[in-house]
């Protein structure tokens, strides 16, 4: 019910300009509504003791229905005919991927193309701590929806309540989204293109109104103003909250925001140099086209200022690499997450120590508290599995009879829920050529990055479905 009440803006733009697809919407609206009634009602006394076994899978289960629903509008209005495409798109959309089929971006109908960004800022943080922070009716803790649902491997509370910290994290993003429209509205963006981008921004999506996405803009205040917003949108949520209320010593102590900001100040100034090198423009705009688009791949948000695929063939490996960052752990970003990165690299690091010192205790910490050993193998199997899956996938789109750099760069990028990436899915390009199945293998991978992998896997484990 709360999914149909959100297409609801979509009706008021598509009436303002005229753009002939608000009953498309309409339609939509009633009958996501109708059909979550009756689930409201038919389910309302069933016992609501969730333990983490329904938690996992009521979030996956949310997410495909809400694609099944949220796909809808696109039908109803004929901007796409096949369920492939529709289904593609939304998903895109929900898992903040950015990754798009449509090929002629500005002359889709306004009410559906605000639904497109709507649907990213729907999975911006998702669609369960939402109702978890809104809906207290439903008589639940919630704490296992928002392990479930939060994007990384850990979830710092704000406050001892769940319900609470969902309404402070929510708080923040509403209140960054709001923040963002407004500066690129005074940018010189028109309202409608400033909204849709506020959205897509704060989602770490990347949905664009502009066939050329943020390209089409030649503002420095505007592209600025997006690094600003993705790279806030990439930060912990809860670090940006500490930040906000005065607690700085608690962001300060974050290895994790340490290890993002300097990852990503460091690659934007060694690329800088060869891309002014290799490109025709002042120093200036070759280190604005390279920190945004670092930005934009390690955040997952996917905008592009420029085409990173024209410069050498070494930078294009660089920015793919890219790919495989992702942001930090609480955030909107998609990816593998910062802090399983510095993770990994620090119990790495301390593997030389113990092996001169078998005997010494060399704990690992993170933040200054110690991470434990359970802790390191979980995010070692993460590693381990998105690699297994990154290799698997490429070889069955090989399979399918698309050229191994297609076929890597689509899957990295849904896999890390990124956008653009390479081969035949670079930053100029799009995904309507692949085949109705790849589309539907390539939503698949993206529900799975999203989800950080776990939460969609252990649905196939047959220890999931035993009896206690």
């Amino acid at each position: 019910m709360l999914f149909a009440l959100l297409m609801l803006p979509g009706v008021g733009f598509a009436y303002y300009f005229e753009s002939g697809d608000e009953m498309s919407l309409v339609s939509a609206i009633v009958v996501t509504f109708i059909v979550g009634l009756l689930l409201f009602f038919s389910f309302s006394k069933q016992d609501q003791n969730i333990r983490k076994r329904e938690g996992y899978l009521i979030v996956s289960t949310s997410w495909i229905l809400m694609s099944m629903f949220g796909m809808l509008p696109y039908l109803f209005s004929g901007t796409f005919t096949s369920f492939s495409d529709a289904i593609f798109e939304t998903i895109s959309g929900l898992t903040t991927t950015g990754a798009t089929v449509l090929t002629d971006i500005e002359v889709t109908p306004k009410g559906i193309l605000f639904w497109r960004s709507m649907t990213q800022w729907i999975g911006g943080l998702g669609i369960i701590v939402l109702t978890v922070a809104i809906f207290p009716l439903l008589g639940i803790g919630g704490i296992e929806l928002f392990v479930a649902e939060s994007p990384g491997p850990t979830s710092d509370k704000l406050h001892p309540r769940i319900r609470e910290t969902a309404k402070r994290l929510w708080y923040v993003y509403l209140g960054l989204t709001i923040t963002a429209g407004l500066l690129y509205f005074i940018g010189g963006m028109t309202f409608y293109d400033a909204v849709n981008h506020a959205l897509t921004t704060m989602a770490t999506g990347g949905f664009s109104t502009k066939n050329a996405s943020m390209a089409y803009y030649t503002s420095p205040f505007i592209q600025y103003t997006a690094i600003l917003f993705m790279f806030l949108a990439g930060t912990n949520f809860t670090v940006i909250y500490f930040g906000l209320t005065g607690k700085f010593e608690r962001v300060w102590k974050s290895d994790e925001f340490k290890a993002y900001a300097t990852v990503i100040l460091v690659f934007a100034i060694l690329l800088s140099f060869p891309i002014f090198h290799y490109s025709d423009q002042n120093y200036e705009k070759a280190f604005r086209d390279t920190l945004f688009q670092v930005v934009s791949l390690i955040t997952t948000t996917g905008y592009v200022t420029a085409d990173y695929t024209s410069y050498h063939i070494g930078l294009t490996l660089v920015f793919f690499m890219l790919l495989f960052f992702g942001g930090s752990a609480g955030s909107t970003s998609g990816g593998i997450k910062f802090v399983r990165h510095l993770t990994f690299v620090k119990n790495s690091w301390l593997e030389f120590k113990r092996i001169v010192h078998p005997r010494a205790v060399v704990p690992l910490k993170i933040n200054g508290d110690r991470v434990t050993g359970k802790i390191i193998t979980h995010i070692m199997n993460f590693l381990l599995i998105y690699l297994m899956i990154f290799v698997l996938g490429s070889i069955v789109m090989a399979l399918m009879g698309y050229d191994i750099l297609t076929s890597f760069g689509a899957v990295a990028t849904c896999l890390g829920n990124v956008g653009p990436a390479i081969g035949k899915v670079g930053p100029m390009d799009n995904f309507s050529f692949f085949s109705g199945p790849a589309k539907i293998f390539l939503s698949f991978l993206m529900l799975l990055g999203r989800l950080e992998l776990f939460t969609i896997l252990i649905l196939f484990t047959p220890y999931f479905w035993r009896a206690n």
